[in-house]
């Protein structure tokens, strides 16, 4: 059976590293695919890693350098690939409903 969820953990700059530590730390864990930035940013220079996927006991995990002013933290968020479904409903911490949807490959919940 497929995963439906990934967990989406964010950093400023160490997402391949905490990447490389998970794996060696936890068995069933691996890095994946690293996707680099493809020029010069604000943040930072071509060939950055701006998002490494990887797996931590059998889980499937992406890690996103989102740059000063985003640092790690022990919030994570779950991406679900997206399959034909625009929003998913989550809620803020006051109990109220939020959207969070995101372009690209799935939907973004924060947790």
């Amino acid at each position: 059976m497929p995963q439906k969820n990934t967990i989406c953990l964010w950093y400023d700059g160490t997402a391949l590293e905490a990447a490389q530590f998970y794996a060696k730390t936890f068995p069933n864990s691996a890095v994946g695919a690293m996707h680099c930035a493809p020029a010069d940013y604000p943040a930072g220079k071509q060939g950055d890693a701006l998002v490494v996927e990887f797996t931590v006991a059998g889980i499937a995990c992406i890690g996103i350098n989102g740059g000063p002013g985003v640092p790690h933290g022990m919030a994570f968020s779950f991406h679900r690939p997206r399959g034909g479904q625009a929003r998913v409903r989550g809620h803020d911490g006051d109990g109220q409903h939020q959207y969070c949807g995101h372009r690209g490959g799935g939907t973004r919940i924060a947790a």
